[in-house]
């Protein structure tokens, strides 16, 4: 079992799941799918203060703090105990690209030379850690949601900002990706 778990999980498999969460925290629950909106249930909880956007009872949405509990521990449980020892397999012509800015550690999922203590007091990483987290959580409260919750739950309800959104998600990726990135990566 512990083998089978260990493999990555085809499309055809790991999508259809994700995508019956949407019906079943509806049926079970009237329950919308995002993670964005826990910051702002533990502001509300750990943070009263007489600001309007935390006066609401955040006590009916306390079963989003179990859910992304469940995401933390289901990240340490697959770290620990289901990880592959392999180094990660890369595709050659993305091994050339990134080599080119200096990425050759493929040893965890995510490479040291960008995600690690060292690199966050260089101008690159305080560029893509720091101010890539303050664009994605202004982007979700701007958005209303994060791409879970518009990608995942809005676009199964057929919901028109949430369609707009993941467009514009979309297209925010592919300009970072392809224009801002390769400039940030040559600093």
């Amino acid at each position: 079992m512990i083998a089978f778990l260990k493999q990555p999980w085809p499309w055809y498999v790991a999508g259809p799941i994700i995508g019956l969460i949407v019906p079943a925290l509806l049926i079970l629950g009237n329950k919308h799918f995002g993670v964005s909106a826990n910051l702002r249930h533990a502001c509300a909880a750990c943070f009263p203060a007489n600001i309007n956007f935390f006066k609401y009872d955040w006590k009916k949405e306390a079963w989003n703090f179990f859910f992304a509990g469940g995401i933390f521990l289901g990240a340490i449980i697959a770290s620990q105990l289901l990880a592959n020892p392999e180094p990660v397999k890369v595709n050659p012509g993305l091994v050339a690209e990134v080599g080119s800015y200096g990425i050759n550690d493929y040893s965890n999922m995510i490479p040291k030379q960008i995600f690690s203590l060292e690199s966050l007091f260089t101008l690159k990483g305080l560029i893509l850690l720091v101010g890539g987290g303050f664009l994605v959580g202004f982007g979700s409260r701007y958005a209303g949601g994060c791409t879970s919750g518009h990608s995942i739950m809005g676009l199964s309800n057929l919901q028109w900002p949430s369609l707009v959104a993941t467009i514009m998600f979309m297209a925010g990726g592919f300009l970072m990706a392809n224009l801002i990135l390769p400039f940030i990566m040559k600093l």
